[in-house]
């Protein structure tokens, strides 16, 4: 049996966050219109080139495959119990979803947001120290202590295949990608 086969294969959008300044946490939005090849529109990460600022600084011309970052609803009852108070945007993601085990999915999965845009996902957020600033021993709770699955739980990154409107209470749709299971990378 693959890896794969104990992904949840539907879900629902939770939130959606955008933000043209580059902040740690994002406002939530009513919504957000994913473009493709570019990102969220309007959102200080969107673009064909590499917009997170450490890394454009070092090599401008990079690939952007952190347009659209996702991260799992499910995490924020767990950072609750350990002290931290986390919603919708505050880690920086665009997508907040529900019933999707984002973080296991293998490199090349499609999400299908709402009716027509399509995220495909490139790698696992690495959570940096801006994290610790937002909330002071934030980042040791998101790195995974497990032996088996991701290193972090601070959600996904992709690159837009698809655009369209994605609206809270939105399904979010896996697509499974026809090769191997290969694990996200950490980006």
């Amino acid at each position: 049996m693959s890896q794969g086969h104990d992904l949840a294969l539907e879900g629902r959008v939770v939130a959606v966050a955008a933000d043209r300044g580059h902040h740690f946490s994002k406002p939530t939005r009513e919504r957000i219109i994913l473009v493709e090849g570019h990102g969220v529109e309007g959102d200080a990460h969107a673009g064909p080139f590499v917009r997170h600022r450490y890394l454009a600084r070092r090599r401008p011309r990079l690939p952007n495959l952190r347009q659209v970052h996702l991260i799992p609803s499910e995490l924020f009852p767990s950072l609750l119990e350990a002290g931290f108070e986390v919603g919708a945007g505050d880690l920086g993601e665009n997508v907040t979803t529900a019933g999707l085990g984002l973080e296991r999915m293998p490199l090349g999965t499609l999400i299908e947001l709402g009716p027509s845009a399509v995220v495909e996902l490139t790698g696992l957020r690495t959570p940096c120290v801006l994290i610790d600033r937002f909330r002071a021993g934030l980042k040791r709770q998101v790195l995974s202590s497990a032996e088996t699955g991701p290193p972090f739980k601070s959600g996904v990154l992709g690159v837009v295949r698809a655009g369209g409107t994605v609206v809270a209470g939105d399904s979010a749709r896996v697509r499974l990608p026809s090769f191997s299971f290969r694990p996200l990378p950490a980006l």
